[in-house]
């Protein structure tokens, strides 16, 4: 998988598109390898200046996270004028430019981050919220991908404003307890408090290919510097995991994963191959090529395993 500059975008490059396709519709692209140590470096020093204001930060990625300044460490209770003085700070202190918004809500705030990159700042005010929310395209709602969306299509629902005027029980019966979510969002209901105590969940890495890959061994090949890169991910985060999931994605775009999960945490580039090993071959090799592969390790825990302890495994497909 890759991200885009924002100069290859508009040949229709984006994010986590496969390789050969965004080579495809920009053939003078350049493809860059990524220095993952880099951005965790410079990911810490940007969460230290955020920091500064808010004990309240929330990370959802290494360039992304909530804040929740109505109460500041520092600097005017203001929303806007903080965000300029964060934006200014890791400009001056990384070189590096950041976007931000600011709203009275989680959704609305991010959103609002996604308008003016790569170096703007979109400050949503509360009674500005609903008529900002009803001029979305759904699929700019969280948890609505293009399944969802063409399902809201199919309803007569392309907008915020649709979904504003929907009822919440036609949204509850097509899409079960989301729909509710969607119509809270849509009003601007959403009390969702920034979490900097939130646990991750999984640690994993994933890689899409140019071209197909059908020998098991080849698989195994390519798997090796996942199992490294997750290990690596693992060892950062001083985490160690019980479940081991592996991800195939065949060239015409199906997911499948199988998973076992361990009576010890593991967290080394060798046990990791050793599981994807037995579950690439359980129950049966992939049957179809793989453009896609990935590993992940959930079920986290900081506690160290016993080395020298056989694996003893649950295979589940």
């Amino acid at each position: 998988m890759q991200t885009a500059s924002y100069e290859a975008r508009p040949y229709g490059v984006h994010s986590a598109q496969p390789a050969v396709e965004a080579e495809r519709k920009c053939p003078d692209l350049i493809f860059v390898s990524p220095r993952m140590d880099v951005y965790g470096e410079e990911s810490e020093h940007i969460r230290e200046i955020l920091h500064r204001y808010t004990d309240l930060v929330e990370p959802l990625s290494l360039d992304e996270a909530y804040l929740d300044v109505t109460e500041p460490k520092k600097g005017p209770p203001s929303g806007t004028l903080l965000a300029k003085r964060i934006r200014q700070e890791i400009h001056e202190e990384t070189g590096l430019t950041a976007s931000a918004g600011v709203g009275s809500s989680k959704f609305v705030a991010k959103v609002a981050s996604d308008r003016d990159k790569p170096d703007g700042l979109t400050v949503i005010e509360p009674e500005e919220q609903l008529d900002f929310i009803s001029h979305l395209a759904v699929e700019e709602f969280h948890g609505i991908g293009p399944v969802t969306t063409e399902k809201m299509q199919d309803l007569g629902i392309e907008t915020g404003a649709d979904l504003q005027d929907a009822d919440e029980r036609t949204l509850v019966h097509h899409f079960g307890k989301r729909g509710r979510h969607f119509k809270k969002l849509a009003v601007g209901e959403d009390d969702r408090p920034v979490r900097p105590d939130r646990e991750r969940k999984s640690v994993g890495a994933e890689r899409t290919f140019s071209d197909d890959l059908s020998d098991p061994k080849a698989m195994l090949h390519r798997l090796r510097p996942i199992a490294e890169r997750v290990s690596q991910r693992l060892q950062e985060a001083d985490q160690r995991g019980r479940t081991v999931t592996l991800k195939l994605k065949s060239h015409d775009h199906e997911v499948s994963t199988r998973q076992t999960t361990l009576e010890r945490p593991v967290r080394s580039e060798d046990e990791l191959m050793t599981l994807v090993e037995r579950l690439l071959d359980r129950p049966h090799p992939p049957e179809e090529p793989v453009r896609l592969l990935g590993i992940s390790v959930s079920s986290l825990t900081e506690e160290r395993g016993r080395d020298g302890r056989q694996l003893e495994m649950d295979f589940e497909t």
